[in-house]
Formats: structure tokens, C-alpha cells, sequence
């Protein structure tokens, strides 16, 4: 079975390309199991290009997976191919994901078989192959990364966490990426864990002590850009580990179990990071061998005397308004995922200024002031 859905067509000379998202089936263990496949607009046959699992959760399916936890828009612009699989049903007819769970379906076989697969038919940089998923596929992506190192190369859990004990039987073979984002009010999987859960500082202090990470964290307290979400963010970034492994933990302060950034929660969710974005960001600077020396998403956000960068409206299509506290800024630059800039203004004496994105395509973007940065989305013109 394959379902191809089009959109966005983009003409390249003579070649006709355009944003597919694909339904498609794999035969492993003697289950048939579907996956939907999304490859952006400029993916091209000559390029090898990264591949990014996303998990849903216990009783979700991967439709919902690719709503909520959505890094279509990211795709597009840095070019990566994602692949949202559908797990199976459990004795009482919810789905799931067998991270360890109990059961006979061999979820790590089937996400190597659909690493092949996808392979078989795409250029796939298998050097580039990430994990992450929400809840259960939280869960999944830390037990790929015990299991099968040696395909995944870097990690990221959105409300999930280790099985209690995991840390005993444990199989990586490397240093291995890892980030975290909890809620310490998430009821299903407790921030503090508990009988069958392990705690999410526990687990973040394994990954940490595995990879030899520094075990002082450089602590951020990320600004509370949104104070209708009833929640906050702490950033704890624990770096200088082998092959320049890094481990994050983005502790959202009376969280709860939902993805920062998504809008189906209502104000439970925290707005003041985007997960997808987030994950993203750092799964583009590593590859199976560590840290990539250079490339990654090109955007690195630094410390400068400009505290307070708004951009209005965001999502924008033809204009948008860019505003600072510092007389001293010299220009305001719009910058791909690619790391490439695209517009550069020059400013002087004034702290706002009105930019065209006229010329910009459909994507993600960032507006850079003095180092600070800032996430823009361009929507269809």
C-alpha cells in the first residue's frame, strides 16, 4: 500500500518537485505495519539526507503524532526527510510502542527494517538518523538508543522517560545525544517518577554519567515570553562529553504531559519554547561519530546588550515588525535553516523597523538582532 499525498509544487528547471506525504506499509515479524512518510519540497536524489523517527503515544497513532509534535515547516527548510511510524495494539486494543514493555513485537527489528526500507528507496544519510517521540514514543526513542546505537544517531524524549531498572540492562555502544523536555506537573509520567517509571532526573544523570558529560550543568532560565500558559522553563545543558556529546534537559516548570508548542492543549501547554524546534536545533549538530564540527542549523543564539527582540505578526506573510531595547544595533538579518541569510537591514538609531518578506517562501526562519534570535514562520502566500 502507498497513499501520496502532494502539495506545495516547486518547479527546479525542468523538474517538478513537490512536498509528499506518503502512507505506506513494511511486512516485519509477520505484521504488516504502516508508517507515513513526509519528505520535503527540496529533497533531491543527489543529496543525502537525514532521517528523523517520531513516535506517538500510548493510545495516540501517528496522524496525531504528526499534528502535535509537528516538524513539517523544520523540514522543509533544512531538509530532512520524517517518518512517523503506527505502532500495534496491546492486549487491550491500545496502541503502543513495545519500548521493553513486555510482549512479542519487535519494535527495535521493525525500526531497522523501516530504516532500510526508507533507505532503499531514498538517499538517506544513515550517519543522520534521529529518534524522538511524545509519551510512549518518548519511552521508544530511549530504548532505540539502549538497542540500536549503531543506527540512532541522536535522541530526544518529550514527556517520556527510562523504564525502571533500564539503566541495568542497558545495550549503547557509544557516547549517544540525549535530550529530555518534562513537565513536573505531568500526571501520566510523573517528573519524579515513580514504581514502573524512572525519574526523569535519574535518567537524565545516567545519560550524563554514560557519556562523560561535565556533572555541573550550565543552567538557563529561559524568559517567560508567554504568561498565559501557567507554566515556565529551565534549561540545563551538561556538556565536554565524549566525541563532544552534549545532554539536555528542558524542565518545564508545572508542565504537563503535553509538546511545547503545539496548540491542541490549550493553556496547559507551554509556549515559551517549541519543542520541535528545539529537538531539531540539536539534533542537527550531531551525527553517529559525535558532534558535528561544522554545519547543524547555522543559527546560534548568543548574549548581547539587545534583552527583549519582538517580531509581529508572527506567522507572517509579506511584512512583518521587528522591535529592540538598543539604540546600537547596526542591522536586522533573516536567516534559512540552512544557516544562510536572506535579508539583511541595515538600521541605525532606532530600536524598530518594518522588513519585507515578500520575497521569503513558505517556512521557518529566524530574525537575528545583535545574536538574539528569534523563530519566524512564513506561512503560503
Amino acid at each position: 500500500m502507498k497513499i501520496v499525498f502532494t502539495s506545495a509544487i516547486l518547479l527546479l528547471g525542468m523538474l517538478s518537485l513537490a512536498q509528499q506525504t506518503i502512507v505506506d506499509t513494511i511486512t516485519h515479524g509477520g505484521i504488516e505495519r504502516t508508517f507515513t512518510l513526509y519528505v520535503p519540497a527540496m529533497y533531491s536524489s543527489s543529496v543525502s539526507t537525514p532521517l528523523v523517527f517520531n513516535f506517538h503515544g500510548y493510545g495516540s497513532n501517528m496522524t496525531d503524532q504528526m499534528g502535535y509534535g509537528d516538524f513539517r515547516d523544520i523540514a522543509d527548510t533544512a531538509n530532512f526527510i520524517i517518518v512517523h511510524p503506527m505502532g500495534t495494539f496491546d492486549g487491550g486494543g491500545t496502541s503502543f510502542f513495545n519500548a521493553g514493555w513486555g510482549g512479542s513485537v519487535d519494535d527495535v527489528g521493525f525500526t531497522a527494517a523501516l530504516i532500510n526500507s526508507i533507505a532503499s528507496e531514498y538517499n538517506i544519510n544513515e550517519d543522520r538518523v534521529y529518534s524522538t517521540g511524545m509519551s510512549n514514543g518518548g519511552f521508544m526513542s530511549y530504548y532505540l538508543a539502549c538497542e540500536l546505537s549503531d543506527r540512532i544517531a541522536a535522541i530526544a524524549s518529550v514527556t517520556g522517560t527510562f523504564n525502571v531498572n533500564q539503566v541495568n540492562s542497558c545495550n549503547v555502544q557509544r557516547p549517544m545525544p540525549v535530550m529530555e523536555i518534562h513537565g513536573t506537573a505531568d500526571p501520566t509520567v510523573p517528573y519524579n517518577g515513580n514504581s514502573t517509571m524512572e525519574s526523569t532526573p535519574n535518567t537524565v544523570n545516567y545519560w550524563v554519567n554514560y557519556n562523560n558529560c561535565d556533572t555541573g550543568s550550565v543552567f538557563t532560565d529561559v524568559p517567560n515570553s508567554n504568561t498565559t500558559d501557567n507554566c515556565s522553563v529551565e534549561h540545563f545543558l551538561y556538556k565536554n562529553g565524549d566525541t563532544g556529546v552534549e545532554i539536555e534537559l528542558y524542565k518545564i516548570i508545572d508542565g504537563a504531559h503535553t509538546w511545547p508548542g503545539a496548540t491542541f492543549w490549550g493553556n496547559v501547554t507551554n509556549q515559551d519554547i517549541d519543542a520541535s524546534f528545539k529537538i531539531w536545533e540539536f539534533f542537527a549538530k550531531y551525527d553517529i561519530n559525535g558532534k558535528i564540527q561544522s554545519g547543524g542549523t547555522g543559527v546560534e543564539q548568543v548574549e548581547s546588550a539587545v534583552t527583549d527582540v519582538k517580531v509581529f505578526p508572527n506567522p507572517a506573510k509579506d511584512f512583518i515588525t521587528v522591535s529592540w531595547e538598543d539604540e546600537t544595533v547596526s542591522s536586522i538579518r533573516v536567516i534559512n535553516m540552512l544557516g544562510v541569510v536572506v535579508v539583511n537591514v541595515k538600521v541605525e538609531n532606532q530600536t524598530s523597523a518594518k522588513v519585507s518578506t515578500q520575497a521569503l517562501s513558505e517556512g521557518v526562519y529566524f530574525i537575528e538582532v545583535s545574536g538574539k534570535t528569534v523563530k519566524l514562520l512564513i506561512t503560503e502566500k
